[in-house]
């Protein structure tokens, strides 16, 4: 995946002028960037509490499902503001870095495990795949330490999973249980359990082949870290 201009993930809603306005209103209202960030991760750990609760309250998991997807679209709309905040509008900050990070990997184990312990889902998939998101990330990291421009490629990168986790939420919200498969030991697994099965069998934001075949080194002037 090719990196926008100023290192970051390439998200085409930067360009969108709803998102513009949105970020120049945000701006106006005194809101940072880590502010944004943190309300970021109250919506990811939120989101990943409903799904987990859906197996705790079947009878309410419809609602349950339509509020996580709620969230963990708002979440997807924090993570584009805040960069944007950063950059577009000057407000970035030396601790940016960590509050541009840390929120999202936490917020990714909530919705990994959320979605692992919910009606349907596996929590062994949840945990395998909170932790193999937490580890192509450090070894991302590790990569842009060493040189090697980052990479968010993959087929199930951070945009790309909350999307799909917001619809298949909302498919079992409004679908009835009929229509769902079961499958797994004793078939106790449904739908959520094979959308996590497929996370951790593809992985997210892999690094680039580059890294690997020893093509790590840039001109030291290059910056290696950025937002978003």
């Amino acid at each position: 995946m090719s990196l926008d201009a100023d290192g970051r993930r390439p998200i085409p809603a930067r360009n969108l002028a709803v998102m513009r306005d949105l970020v120049r209103r945000v701006a106006g209202w005194g809101f940072t960037p880590n502010g944004v960030s943190i309300f970021g991760l109250a919506l990811g750990v939120g989101s990943g509490l409903l799904l987990a609760l859906t197996s705790a309250l079947p009878g309410g998991a419809r609602l349950l499902w339509i509020v996580s997807a709620v969230l963990v679209g708002l979440r997807g709309i924090s993570n584009t503001v805040d960069g944007m905040l950063a950059v577009e509008h000057g407000k970035g900050s030396a601790s940016g870095i960590f509050y541009n990070e840390l929120p999202d990997r936490i917020s990714d184990v909530a919705l990994f495990a959320g979605a692992g312990y919910s009606l349907g889902g596996s929590p062994a998939a949840g945990w395998l795949a909170a932790c193999l998101a937490l580890f192509v990330t450090y070894v991302r990291a590790i990569g842009v330490l060493a040189g090697a421009p980052a990479d968010f490629g993959g087929p199930f990168a951070k945009q790309q999973r909350m999307f799909s986790v917001a619809i298949l939420s909302c498919v079992l919200a409004v679908t009835p249980s009929g229509w769902w498969f079961a499958w797994g030991p004793g078939g106790g697994w449904g739908p959520m359990a094979a959308w996590l099965w497929i996370k951790r069998r593809n992985g997210t934001d892999r690094d680039p082949p580059a890294a690997a075949s020893g093509r790590f080194r840039h001109p030291p002037h290059q910056k290696r870290m950025t937002w978003k």
